[in-house]
């Protein structure tokens, strides 16, 4: 893939015009008042997972609606009983993927982290397992795949479900025993990234934010300058409902992690591949120069730059700068 983005000295100034909606921050008060509403009903269970090292529970919440969420949740063996504090990182999983197996998970924890991997509802089997979390509401007719269940209306868009869900997986780690609420970073890759971003705009006091490769930022750049899945899923529906590309974009402008990054105040670090048509890296810089612009304090921003990657990003190697980057922010070593 060669690059087909603008270049990167482009990339590093490009602050593209928003169309924000007046009533954002009103939308998304609103939302989470509402998912607040109900009880977190967190139930934590520990299983057996076959690792000696790593203590590993089943749990649940309440996200959405009250809807209940699964997560895996994965710390150091034995760091409960003995009254460790821990610092923490929750979760959040790429397109079509499911919470998988605990084994699929164990960096974080090694690395001396609380970890709660958010299943994300009616995804998991695209690339990993899932399905303990099915998604209860339906849609009017959409395009396969997720990106365009209730475009048509803010209120009913599948993202609004789930940004919601990603900010009540941390409301659920802060309400753990033997987690340090002060100290809890989001992240994730991809629609994960995505995630992070919204749940850094919409949850106060995060430590840290690792939004790797992100999606779901500037859905109007994304649909005219890839044509790769999932962006291409909105272009496929508005082809065929030539009349409502207005109230899509309108629905997408209340989900678009660009404008819940300028809300965001925790240290982020990102990353990108200057060869990635799954998230071009317009809208990644899109997002990242405009991390924490409504913040009374701009907090500490850096992204790595992967120039000869597409959407793989940096792999273990940018793993490992999380890690370095996570432990340096928080305190954690």
């Amino acid at each position: 893939m060669p690059i087909f983005d603008l270049p990167l000295a482009e990339l590093e100034r490009y602050q593209p015009d928003l169309a924000e909606p007046t009533d954002f921050d009103e939308f998304w008060s609103l939302t989470l008042a509402e998912a607040r509403a109900f009880d977190l009903a967190l139930d934590v269970r520990p299983v057996d997972a076959g690792l000696p090292l790593v203590d590993v529970a089943d749990v649940t919440f309440a996200g959405f609606g009250g809807h209940p969420i699964k997560a895996w949740l994965l710390r150091p063996a034995g760091s409960a009983e003995s009254g460790e504090v821990l610092p923490a990182v929750v979760g959040y999983l790429g397109y079509g993927g499911g919470r998988g197996l605990p084994v699929e998970w164990l960096a974080w924890a090694n690395a001396g982290y609380a970890h709660l991997v958010m299943d994300v509802r009616g995804q998991g089997s695209a690339w990993s397992v899932g399905g303990e979390t099915p998604d209860p509401v339906g849609s009017a007719p959409a395009s396969p795949g997720f990106m365009t269940r209730g475009i048509t209306a803010p209120q009913e868009y599948f993202y609004r479900r789930v940004m919601t869900d990603a900010a009540r997986a941390v409301d659920a780690v802060r309400a753990l025993p033997g987690v340090d609420a002060a100290r809890v970073a989001v992240a994730g890759g991809s629609q994960g990234g995505g995630l992070a971003l919204a749940a850094a705009g919409l949850v106060g006091g995060l430590a840290a934010v690792l939004a790797d490769v992100p999606f779901l930022c500037h859905y109007r750049r994304a649909v005219d300058v890839t044509d790769s899945m999932p962006y291409q899923e909105i272009v496929r529906y508005l082809a065929v409902h030539r009349d409502h590309e207005a109230a899509a974009f309108r629905t997408l402008a209340y989900h678009d992690g660009v404008s819940h990054a300028r809300r965001a105040t925790a240290p982020a670090l990102f990353s990108v591949g200057l060869r990635d048509d799954t998230c071009p890296p317009s809208t990644v810089f899109a997002a990242y120069n405009n991390y924490g612009a409504l913040a009374a304090t701009r907090p500490e921003t850096q992204i790595e730059v992967y120039p000869f990657n597409r959407h793989e990003g940096g792999q273990a190697f940018h793993q490992r700068r999380q890690m370095e980057w996570l432990s340096a922010v928080l305190g954690a070593r």
